[in-house]
Parts: structure tokens; C-alpha cells; sequence
């Protein structure tokens, strides 16, 4: 599948009402070499679109579930206080549209992701993003920004089986999965779909961990992290930061050069 696009910085100094449309779709993709799989998806894309908005702005989302989905969906926002952080005012038959307002109070890097149950199997297939809510103040500018999670995926199949695999409850119960991967398969983001920078540049890269079991203890081999904003607080930033951990639901923002 397509790796996700990073949402533009944030420019303005006043709020406004920013609006998101996103659509759940079913859709076959690869999942390592030789095999595929069936990943529920906002957008396409694992993870979903990154929402970027602004600490007072209002959050107009619309979701829609394409005609063709076998199963409903919905969206849960963690940075949104409410029920079920909107899922449970956006659960989407197949060609249903649901909308939700909400004004996003609190400065911070936040999963989103589907709550339909069973929400293990929903979250597995790909159903998480990240929405970044930055300070009134703003951020820092860098010269260049990175976007991606981690997931797990539960196969009947053993890692590397080929053909098109099914999902595994019972393993996703166990904690045992077949794949941990960065943006839903094998090798997403390396060689030509490498994430790549200049010397010297300053970079920033939105992270998060979809799970729905397995934290992640996150480095980047000959490098040190100039500000790690631990929890996802980007008002409480830790300093020469070499490994981090981020809970399963959990995300973070850092930047180093």
C-alpha cells in the first residue's frame, strides 16, 4: 500500500474550523514477499492519513464506509473528549456517512483508530493514524518531516508462507503475532520507499504504535534525538534521548539532526 503523506505544518496564529473527510476501505495489499493480505484501511493507507490541527481549532470529521466493505467501522480520536472519543456517535455500515464536531483542546501527538468490535482485529488490519494537535504557540520549524507506525499482524499462516493470508484471533489473543512491521508490511519503508534526508538538515519525525498488543522501544541506529516529546507531549520535550518506548495506543514527536 501507499506510504502515508505528512500533514502540511501549521502556519496560522488563530483557530479555525478544520474539516477531514476519510473513508474506511477494504482493500488487498502485500504484506511481505509472496504474501498479501486483506487490510481495513482509512484512506488506503496504513496508517491512516496524519490530521494535523491547531490547540482551540474545531475538528469537522466526516467518515464514510465504502459501498464494497464487508464489515461496519468507525473512529475513535484520542485527542476528542466525548464518547468513545467519537466512536460511538461515527459507527459506519457499508455506504454509510457519519460526521462529528469537536473542539481540540489539549496540545499533544494522539492515535486515532477504529473501535468496532472485536477492535483488536479492526486495529491489526490497519485501522490507526495519528492526529497531531500543535501548540497555540506553534512548533519549531525543521527542514523536513517524517510520518509512520508500527502494527502487528496476526496470520493463520507462519511469517513467510506465501498466498493470501487470513487474520488469526486466537494468536492475536495470545500476544503471538506473525509480523511487526512499520506501515502494515515487510520493508515499507526501505530501499525506494526509504525515508531520506540531507546532512545537516533537522528533521522531525511523528510516531506512534497502533499495537494492538506490543509496545515499541524506538532508536535510530548512529543518531541521538535532540528533543523527544515523550507520551506524545509536545509541551514537556526530554533532551539527548537515545531509546525511547511507546505503549501500544501510544505515539510521540521528536526531532534531531
Amino acid at each position: 500500500l501507499p506510504n502515508p503523506a505528512v500533514a502540511p505544518p501549521i502556519r496560522r496564529t488563530t483557530s479555525e474550523t478544520v474539516k477531514v473527510d476519510l473513508e474506511t476501505i477494504e482493500v488487498e495489499g502485500k504484506l511481505a514477499d509472496g504474501a498479501g493480505y486483506k487490510f481495513w484501511t482509512y484512506g488506503g493507507t496504513v496508517p491512516g492519513p496524519m490530521i494535523r490541527v491547531r490547540e482551540g481549532d474545531t475538528l469537522e470529521l466526516s467518515l464514510t464506509n465504502r459501498t464494497n466493505s464487508a464489515v461496519p467501522h468507525n473512529i475513535d480520536l484520542h485527542a476528542v473528549l466525548g464518547p468513545g472519543g467519537g466512536a460511538a456517535l461515527t459507527n459506519v455500515s457499508p455506504g454509510q456517512t457519519k460526521k462529528i464536531r469537536a473542539k481540540v483542546l489539549h496540545p499533544g501527538v494522539y492515535i486515532y483508530h477504529c473501535a468496532t468490535p472485536p477492535i483488536p482485529m479492526h486495529i491489526s488490519s490497519g485501522m490507526y493514524g495519528l492526529i497531531v494537535v500543535e501548540p497555540a504557540a506553534g512548533l519549531p520549524p525543521v527542514d523536513r518531516e517524517f510520518y509512520f507506525c508500527q502494527g502487528e499482524i496476526y496470520t493463520s499462516g507462519k511469517a513467510g508462507d506465501p498466498g493470501m493470508q487470513s487474520a488469526d484471533l486466537d494468536r492475536m489473543s495470545a500476544e503471538q503475532p506473525s509480523y511487526v512491521v512499520f506501515n502494515g508490511a515487510v520493508g515499507a519503508i526501505t530501499g525506494d520507499r526509504a525515508l531520506k534526508a540531507n546532512v545537516n538538515e533537522k528533521i522531525r519525525i511523528w510516531f506512534g504504535v497502533g499495537g494492538p498488543n506490543l509496545s515499541s522501544s524506538f532508536h535510530v541506529i548512529g543518531t541521538v534525538f535532540d528533543k523527544v516529546a515523550t507520551w506524545g507531549s509536545l509541551t514537556g520535550l526530554a533532551e539527548h534521548v537515545q531509546t525511547v518506548t511507546v505503549a501500544p495506543g501510544g505515539e510521540i514527536g521528536r526531532a534531531h539532526v
